[in-house]
């Protein structure tokens, strides 16, 4: 057991190092601090002046404990939307050729020589992915939150669900890049494919809506069964973006699917890559 543990900690040190001697950490945390130094000049205005404090909005002046509170929900959303989109897209970017890059020749090799299973070296690796990200995530999320919070008074403990809702799904599409990267050992076509499915998200989310305007049985059912078998970012977007917003919870669907998907496809990638040859 002991074993084991050191050598997944060795694996995640590896991908950090990667990580690190690619830049890929280091563009990451520096867009991330660029964001929040934006938030912090943004609030160079104060919005809270004295005890008894209202603010004006678009030259319109409103009690403090409604308009603030909106604002500050608003910004959080934008920050959540960023997170799941455009966040997830550099996500990928950064994270693309860390798979590939341990299937070189003569570094697989080294690493196959060595008293550990290809189902450890590939979910180390995975593992180590993520964390590389999260890191990132939760500065950025912990940042905007305590920028927000001191300047407003007001910690909106809600937001901070946006950082296990982000990572959830990064882990979700990085299982799409490591099969991709194991089948094909092209970070670009990892990247291409992940990102073709975060923008087929949100269109196959009108899935009420294009089962009406869709004339045969046998196209509804496709549309139906894309929109269950893929990942639901759009949803777990939104389901994170409701939670900010203290509106209603849609259901677990999403997360239950989305999280299948994930599985079927690091598991699919385990089983590619233990029977691969080197």
């Amino acid at each position: 057991m002991r074993y084991t543990l050191t050598t997944t900690i060795a694996l995640i040190r590896d991908t950090f190092r990667e990580a690190f001697a690619r830049k890929i950490f280091w563009g990451l945390f520096g867009l991330s601090t660029l964001l929040i130094l934006f938030f912090l000049f943004l609030l160079k205005i104060d919005l809270v002046e004295g005890a008894i404090a209202t603010v004006s909005l678009f030259g319109r002046t409103a009690n403090r404990t409604t308009d603030v509170d909106r604002l500050v929900r608003g910004i959080y959303g934008g920050i959540a939307t960023f997170l799941c989109y455009w966040g997830m897209i550099l996500a990928v970017f950064a994270s693309g050729g860390l798979i590939p890059s341990i299937l070189e020749p003569g570094r697989i090799e080294l690493l196959l020589s060595k008293p550990v299973s290809r189902t450890h070296i590939l979910l180390g690796r995975y593992v180590g992915n993520i964390l590389v990200v999260s890191c990132n995530i939760s500065f950025l999320v912990l940042g905007v939150w305590t920028i927000l919070g001191a300047k407003t008074g007001i910690w909106s403990k809600t937001f901070l669900i946006s950082i296990p809702v982000t990572i959830f799904i990064f882990a979700v599409l990085l299982a799409v890049v490591v099969l991709i990267g194991v089948l094909f050992e092209s970070a670009a076509l990892s990247t291409m494919v992940t990102i073709v499915l975060l923008i087929m998200s949100p269109i196959l989310a009108q899935t009420s809506m294009m089962l009406r305007l869709l004339s045969s049985e046998w196209s509804r059912q496709i549309w139906r069964t894309l929109y269950y078998a893929l990942p639901k970012v759009y949803d777990l977007g939104k389901i994170m973006l409701d939670a900010i917003q203290d509106e209603t919870f849609a259901g677990y669907m999403p997360i239950w699917t989305s999280a299948l998907f994930g599985v079927v496809m690091l598991s699919t990638a385990l089983a590619v890559f233990a029977r691969r040859d080197f």
